[in-house]
């Protein structure tokens, strides 16, 4: 079997995050890499001491460039080449996710040739499927291969998909990439599978609650996209 690569991308918002981090490395051998993207200096300190008290990986952005956060094509590029240098799957967890003890195992157990992503469907405290997967709540079945959007609040890209499309090809006037991926997976062959036997608590928008704004104002959510240029997809 494939080793299994994690990252998440972190941008403040520690309470989530150290939630987040906690139920991940609570599973013994997890490879865990934290991308912390221009957090604030405090939370940047606070990061690094959970890395030791912890046990994973900690990539601060701001040693390495000068590019504003959101840096998700970086986060991309630089860990497709340490999965790829090590024959392993990638998976992505946001820092609002929080996983079960066996969400990562049963997704790997998904995993067969012709597979480019597999997702955990997204809940909320109750246990109703939220947002992004809102078009999944009318689904049935344990796991559905689909050709919709999948998010990567908690998705493992496969080292096959890995090696067939080079992430330094990824568009650098976006800023978030899982449209981009999840369509492009499908266009190059493979399936992707949404396990709705398999939910992930979500709470989202933790580290951007400008973002928020999409479901509560969105004319204002929408104005905001466009004349400050944000949320790029």
């Amino acid at each position: 079997m494939n080793p299994l690569h994690i990252i998440m991308p972190v941008k403040d918002s520690l309470e989530t995050a150290h939630d987040a981090i906690a139920a991940l490395m609570a599973n013994e051998g997890t490879d865990l890499t934290v991308y912390n993207d221009f957090s604030t200096a405090e939370n940047t300190a606070q990061l690094s001491s959970m890395a030791t008290q912890m046990g994973f990986h900690l990539h601060n952005w701001a040693d390495h460039t000068n590019h504003p956060s959101p840096n998700y094509r970086l986060t991309l590029q630089h860990a497709q080449q340490r999965a790829l240098r090590d024959n392993a799957h990638l998976i992505i967890v946001e820092s609002d996710v929080t996983v079960r003890p066996d969400t990562i195992s049963r997704m790997a157990q998904q995993y067969h040739p012709g597979i480019g992503m597999i997702a955990a469907v997204t809940v909320d405290n109750q246990g109703k499927i939220n947002f992004p997967y809102l078009y999944a709540q009318h689904m049935h079945g344990n796991i559905v291969a689909t050709r919709k959007r999948l998010s990567f609040c908690c998705t493992l890209l496969s080292n096959h998909f890995l090696q067939t499309y080079d992430f330094q090809q990824l568009d650098p006037t976006k800023q978030w990439y899982d449209v981009t991926l999840s369509h492009l997976s499908t266009a190059l062959g493979f399936t992707n599978l949404l396990m709705l036997d398999n939910p992930v608590l979500h709470r989202p928008h933790s580290s951007r609650p400008w973002k928020l704004l999409k479901h509560t104002h969105p004319l204002r959510y929408y104005w905001t996209k466009i004349t400050q240029h944000r949320d790029r997809i």
